[in-house]
C-alpha cells in the first residue's frame, strides 16, 4: 500500500514563500516513477501544478511557471514544491500524486492573504 503525506502548508502573505514536502511511505521506491503536485481551490476543479519525471524533468502550469520549483529526493522518497512569489490565487488545497499507483495524499491547505 502506498501512502503519500504532505506537509508544509499554512498561511502566508502575498509575495511570500512556502515549501511543501510529500513523503512517500510503503513498500515502494519513487526512483522509477513520475510524481506530481495538484491543487484545488474552492469551487474549482483540481488542476495540475507541477510534475517531475523519474528522470528529473520538471514541467509546470503556466500560472506557476518561474515561481514554483518541483524537486525530488529518491533516497528519501520525498518530492518537494518550493513556492515563491505567492499570490492570492494560489490559495488552495495542494495534493501530492503518484500516477503509477493512482495514489493521492490527504492534501495540505495553502492560504495566501494579507
Amino acid at each position: 500500500q502506498v501512502q503519500l503525506v504532505e506537509s508544509g502548508g499554512g498561511l502566508v502573505q502575498p509575495g511570500g514563500s512556502l515549501r511543501l514536502t510529500c513523503a512517500v511511505a510503503g513498500s515502494i521506491s519513487i526512483f522509477n516513477i513520475n510524481m506530481g503536485w495538484y491543487r484545488q481551490a474552492p469551487g474549482k476543479e483540481r488542476e495540475l501544478v507541477a510534475q517531475i519525471t523519474r528522470r528529473g524533468t520538471a514541467s509546470y502550469a503556466d500560472s506557476v511557471k518561474d515561481r514554483f520549483t518541483i524537486s525530488r529526493d529518491n533516497a528519501k522518497s520525498t518530492v518537494d514544491l518550493q513556492m515563491n512569489g505567492l499570490k492570492d490565487e494560489d490559495t488552495a488545497v495542494y495534493y501530492c500524486y503518484a500516477p503509477a499507483y493512482g495514489a493521492w495524499g490527504q492534501g495540505t491547505q495553502i492560504t495566501v492573504s494579507s
